[in-house]
């Protein structure tokens, strides 16, 4: 006959929601940087190359429009998702664990939805179709993005983030080099980009421990819809982090989004370089923006989390991310667009770790990790809302890419300015 497991004291937490103190390995570090490699392909794939190029064979006579309105509505659904799979991960109990059934959940529906998105020839196909994949990725973000506070001690969040972080910005580049050379047809780029999807989560979902989570320790349900509203007034400093990312999210999303015409109609990539195409000044760009962003991204990480301070190097980064839109304003060239790539490189990697460990330490709850971050996650998937509304009329109607590329500079050091306002992190 079995021995009972012995009850815990009544005031310990159960090991799903204990606040972490041992450090991660480096396998594990491993398995979740990939599984993340996998989710940023899956996004970044289809916006920066397939959805303008499929787009622009679809409805080329306002291909800016109708580009602003599926990128917009898709991020909107990631809005709504990522929470909501967050909550619902919080309170999933099961031998698996909390996280796992939802990491594997997401990786074959978004790898699935990719492959369907890249049969659809009408607008309306292609908003469903990317709508959906942005649902589905939202419950593999949700759940990768919890399992940093679940299994990462304070002091080692700094390090872990710059290394997770690097996924986002390699996965740009991986993407975009896999639909541009390895496959350079829509549909296939499409379906080699949501196998791969799949395959580089499977990893992380098989083999990484998740401490299952007690039913008795599960939040009640009949609290399950208040609490996906975090109050302001009771949680500052979450408030502001999320404002901090919001703005600066923006400012970078509002940068990117148009990238490929402004190299294509301003800076006439295809007339300074016959037999180019402007994807091919795209993909320059993203190599030399990633190489900034690897080389300073794990070391900003390290460095906060040796010095202890994260708001001011979170201001920084944000301030950086500021000059390459004034420049791009003032200088629509190609050598100044390698430049402000190369700055931009520099802030965002910097920004990347530390506002990422910045925002986990100021979480309002130990059972809520996957909801809470779902609704910082807002501030980055929304900014793909907010953007499209913001830079489709700026460049149609009012002022054309000067004005949207100061537009962002001057969003990103509002974000800078905002982080000062957090008190509960130095």
């Amino acid at each position: 006959m079995r021995t009972p497991p012995a009850a815990r004291p009544p005031n310990e937490l159960p090991p799903a929601l204990a606040e972490p103190t041992r450090n991660v390995s480096a396998l594990w570090v491993a398995g979740i940087s990939l599984a993340n490699l996998g989710m940023w392909m899956a996004f970044f794939g289809p916006l920066q190359v397939l959805l303008p190029e499929q787009i622009g064979r679809v409805s080329p006579a306002d291909k800016e429009t109708v580009l602003a309105w599926v990128t917009g509505i898709g991020a909107a659904m990631a809005m709504i998702a990522t929470p909501l799979a967050g909550a619902l991960s919080d309170r999933t109990t099961g031998p698996l664990g909390r996280r796992r059934p939802w990491v594997l959940a997401g990786a074959l529906l978004g790898g699935a939805g990719l492959i369907v998105l890249g049969t659809q020839e009408s607008v309306t196909g292609i908003l469903l179709g990317w709508s959906f994949v942005q649902t589905a990725l939202s419950c593999l973000n949700a759940t990768l993005l919890a399992a940093v506070p679940d299994h990462v001690p304070r002091s080692q969040r700094g390090a872990v983030s710059g290394w997770i972080g690097i996924p986002q910005s390699a996965g740009v580049v991986a993407a975009v080099v896999l639909v541009t050379v390895v496959v350079t047809e829509i549909s296939p780029g499409y379906t080699l980009i949501g196998v791969l999807t799949i395959a580089c989560a499977l990893p992380f979902t098989l083999l990484s421990p998740d401490p299952p989570l007690p039913p008795e320790a599960r939040p009640p349900w009949r609290d399950f819809a208040r609490s996906l509203w975090v109050s302001p007034r009771r949680h500052p400093d979450f408030a502001w982090a999320f404002l901090t990312r919001f703005l600066i999210g923006t400012g970078n999303a509002m940068f990117v989004l148009y990238l490929l015409y402004f190299l294509r109609d301003a800076v006439g990539y295809e007339e300074l370089f016959p037999g180019s195409s402007a994807t091919d000044g795209l993909l320059t760009l993203i190599l030399v923006y990633t190489a900034a962003v690897v080389a300073t991204t794990v070391l900003a990480g390290v460095v906060s989390d040796r010095i202890s301070r994260r708001r001011g190097m979170v201001a920084f980064a944000g301030v950086v991310m500021g000059l390459p839109a004034f420049g791009l304003a003032l200088y629509p060239t190609w050598t100044a667009a390698v430049i402000c790539a190369v700055v931009l490189g520099v802030g965002f990697g910097v920004f990347l770790s530390v506002d990422n460990a910045l925002v986990t330490e100021v979480l309002p709850t130990a059972e809520g990790r996957a909801k809470d971050l779902g609704i910082v996650n807002i501030a980055s998937s929304g900014p793909q809302v907010i953007a499209p509304a913001l830079a489709g009329p700026i460049v149609v109607h009012l002022g054309g890419y000067p004005v949207l590329y100061t537009a962002c500079g001057l969003i990103s050091l509002l974000g800078a300015v905002v982080v000062w306002k957090i008190k509960g992190v130095r």
